[in-house]
C-alpha cells in the first residue's frame, strides 16, 4: 500500500531539481561541452537516480515510511540517499569502505544513525563485494529494509534517462560523441536511449578504469571512487555503447589537475578520467570539430585530500609515478 504521506515528501525533494549546466571548454580541435551535473541538490549525478528509486519505490508501496534504506555506496550515492532519506523522514543505513573519501565519511556519520565500514578486501582485491555481503546481512535483520540495489534497479537507468540525458540532449543542436564513466552502468543505460533515439550514428563512449572488471579486465585494487566494478552489473547489459576506454590512475589525477588549469573545474575523480579518455580518444585527430559531450558527476571538493593532494596516487601505488 502507498505511503502517501512519505511519497508527497518525496515529490517535494522532487521539485527541487533544476537543470545543470552545460558549458563549452575551450579545445583545439572538439566542439567539447561538459554538464556540469555537481550542481545537482547534493553535488552529484547520483541525485538523479536516488530521487526516482526512492520515488517510485514509496509508489509501489515498497518503501514506507517505517522502512529503514540500507545501501553499498563508494560515496555519492550514499549522500544522496542520506540526504533525500533525511529530509523524507526515512532511516538510511550505508555501507562504506576505505577508499570512502574522508570528507564524504564526515558527512554520512553526521547524517545517519548508523555507518556501516566494511574493511577487509574481497576476492578481487577491492570491497564492492564485502560491501554487498555487508548489505545482505544488515537486511536480514531488518522487519522492514529496504535495498535500493543502485547496481540492477531499472529506475536507476529511467532516471538518466529522463532527467539527465533529456537535459543534455535538449541543450545541444547535435551529439557526434557522448563519454560517460561507468560504475553501476544506470548513467550510461539512461543518456544513451536519448542521444540514440535522436541521433543514431552518435557514438557512446563508456569509460572505466584499468583494475575495474566492468569490461572483462581482471580486478585489482583501485583508489579512487567513482568508476569501476569488482562485478559487471547488469545493468551495463542494458546500455548501447559503441566504444570503451580504461583510464590509468596515474591519468585520471593528471586529467583532473588539468581541468583545473586549463577550464576552472574543479571536479572529482571520475570526471578526471572522462576528460583523460576524451584526451586519449582523439589524440592526433585533424578532421572536422566532432560536438563531444561530457559528464562532469561531482565536485572536486571531496577529493582535496587525494586527488588534489601533491604525491597522494605515488604513495598508494606499488610502483614509484611522477608526482601532480
Amino acid at each position: 500500500m502507498t505511503d502517501h504521506a512519505l511519497l508527497a515528501r518525496l515529490e517535494g525533494i522532487g521539485a527541487g531539481f533544476a537543470r545543470t549546466p552545460l558549458a563549452r571548454l575551450s579545445h583545439e580541435r572538439l566542439r567539447l561541452y561538459a554538464k556540469l551535473e555537481f550542481q545537482n541538490p547534493t553535488g552529484s549525478v547520483k541525485d538523479r537516480s536516488a530521487y526516482l528509486i526512492l520515488r517510485r519505490a514509496a509508489e509501489r508501496g515498497e518503501l514506507t515510511s517505517a522502512s529503514v534504506v540500507v545501501e553499498s555506496s563508494s560515496g555519492n550515492f550514499a549522500i544522496s540517499l542520506a540526504s533525500f532519506c533525511r529530509a523524507a523522514g526515512l532511516s538510511f543505513v550505508p555501507v562504506i569502505d576505505p577508499n570512502t573519501n574522508q570528507a564524504t565519511e564526515r558527512f554520512l556519520r553526521a547524517a545517519c544513525e548508523r555507518v556501516e565500514k566494511v574493511t577487509v578486501r574481497d576476492e578481487s582485491g577491492g570491497f564492492l563485494l564485502s560491501r554487498l555481503t555487508a548489505v545482505r546481512r544488515l537486511r536480514a535483520g531488518l522487519p522492514d529494509g529496504y535495498w535500493p540495489n543502485q547496481y540492477e534497479n531499472a529506475d536507476a537507468a529511467d532516471a538518466h534517462e529522463l532527467m539527465t540525458g533529456a537535459e543534455l540532449c535538449a541543450a545541444l543542436e547535435r551529439i557526434d560523441y557522448v563519454f560517460v564513466g561507468v560504475g553501476t552502468g544506470a548513467t550510461i543505460a539512461g543518456v544513451a536511449r536519448c542521444v540514440k533515439r535522436l541521433w543514431p550514428r552518435a557514438k557512446v563512449v563508456a569509460v572505466d578504469a584499468e583494475g575495474s572488471a566492468i569490461f572483462g579486465s581482471p580486478p585489482r585494487a583501485r583508489h579512487i571512487p567513482g568508476l569501476g566494478s569488482a562485478i559487471r552489473p547488469p545493468m551495463v547489459d542494458r546500455a548501447e555503447i559503441d566504444d570503451v576506454v580504461l583510464v590509468p590512475e596515474t591519468e585520471t589525477v593528471a586529467a583532473c589537475h588539468d581541468l583545473v588549469r586549463k577550464h576552472g573545474i574543479y571536479a572529482g575523480g571520475s570526471t578526471g578520467s572522462v576528460y583523460a579518455a576524451i584526451e586519449r580518444y582523439f589524440a592526433g585527430y585533424r578532421g572536422p570539430a566532432p560536438v563531444v559531450a561530457m559528464l562532469c558527476a561531482d565536485r572536486g571538493t571531496a577529493y582535496a585530500d587525494t586527488v588534489y593532494r601533491p604525491g597522494w596516487l605515488a604513495e598508494r601505488l606499488p610502483e614509484p609515478v611522477l608526482s601532480i
